[in-house]
């Protein structure tokens, strides 16, 4: 599978539909019907396949329309990603579409749906169009260079040039790491693997020498540690960048301040020097960033947040009163609305230099 072969078979759909369009016929598109009542086991390759049902999209309809409309915009966004050689997250392709005027998606699982569409109609997998869903993985990849003693001796590891895309596995045991030397100005903890995967690609831990840490969501005690260490015993500031919502504060706090069902270990897993450079309630207004409507049980967590001592400061009960009163949350990859590079060329860049760690 070559490149070329991605994108003949991706431009051949609209060329299909553009001929159609020139012979004066209404463009549709054929495509086989997803349901369990059209699959098949396939005797050569033991696996069960798509029968021949297939269902129509056709612009008949203004529905239909709209989806060949949006599927045109797709394309066309992966031929351009194809060609400079860059990737993005399912989500990430949600949120561009807000650059689409009418052909934007209303919600990421009408994207989702339509990068399937794309797969069986070019038999290609939305990998080779550089598409990807989020990562799991709790990483570092950055200017680090660590001693680590395993069950088949020591090994030495840099943590930028001696890794793959997705990093160094930050083991159970962090204090069996000893760092070595380093080259790096701060780390940067990552809420999302698909964030994680956007920095790295755009070269961010190199250009602003930054140790990139992937929290996998509510980090595990092993990263918290992790962190700790690069902040206490290498005197590097600690940043966390997550969602704009009360589940990604508290993930925020877990780091800073310590969980409240690990208090007994806050001293030896917090760091509380570490900033929040987080999606904020303010950036919503101040970015005009795509957001969603707060949930019941968000509303809830959010006055929960106000009543716990750990957020007790004038920054965050302004940021959260303005969330309540603004009903709206945003994720970190909203700011892909501006474009694949507008997180690390100008928001994170903005952030650090307003809380001085560059």
């Amino acid at each position: 599978m070559i490149k070329s072969d991605v994108l003949n078979e991706l431009l051949g759909i609209l060329e299909g539909m553009y001929n159609q369009m020139k012979r004066g016929e209404i463009p549709e598109i054929d495509i086989a019907t997803r349901t369990k009542y059209n699959i098949e086991f396939d005797e050569e390759s033991e696996v069960w396949v798509y029968g021949d049902k297939t269902s129509k999209r056709c612009a008949k309809t203004i529905r239909g329309a709209y989806l060949l409309l949006k599927m045109a915009y797709v394309i066309g966004f992966l031929k351009e990603q194809l060609n400079v050689n860059k990737s993005s997250t399912l989500r990430e392709l949600y949120y561009i579409s807000e650059n689409w005027g009418i052909a934007k998606f209303e919600e990421q699982a009408e994207s989702d749906r339509l990068i399937e569409d794309l797969e069986i109609l070019t038999s290609y997998q939305r990998e080779h169009f550089h598409i990807r869903p989020e990562e799991d993985g709790a990483t570092v990849i950055g200017p680090l260079r660590i001693r680590e003693n395993t069950r088949r001796g020591v090994r030495e590891i840099h943590c930028q040039e001696d890794v793959g895309e997705g990093g160094y596995q930050i083991p159970v045991n962090v204090d069996n790491i000893e760092f070595v030397d380093h080259d790096a100005k701060f780390v940067i903890a990552i809420e999302t693997g698909g964030m994680r995967d956007r920095l790295v690609e755009n070269g961010f831990d190199e250009k602003f020498k930054a140790i990139i840490v992937h929290l996998k969501g509510q980090p595990a005690r092993s990263t918290r540690r992790l962190l700790r260490r690069l902040n206490t015993e290498l005197n590097l500031p600690v940043v966390v960048f997550t969602d704009g919502d009360p589940w990604s504060y508290r993930i925020y706090a877990s780091v800073a301040y310590g969980s409240i069902k690990a208090a007994h270990l806050s001293e030896y897993l917090a760091t509380p020097s570490a900033l929040f450079i987080g999606i904020r309630p303010s950036d919503i207004i101040r970015y005009d960033l795509p957001s969603d409507k707060l949930t019941d049980k968000d509303i809830q967590a959010l006055n929960a947040i106000l009543s716990d001592p750990r957020f007790n400061t004038d920054f965050w009960k302004k940021e959260i009163n303005l969330q309540l009163e603004l009903k709206k949350k945003s994720e970190q990859q909203a700011l892909a609305k501006y474009g694949l590079d507008y997180v690390t060329d100008v928001y994170l860049p903005e952030r650090l230099s307003e809380l001085g760690v560059i």
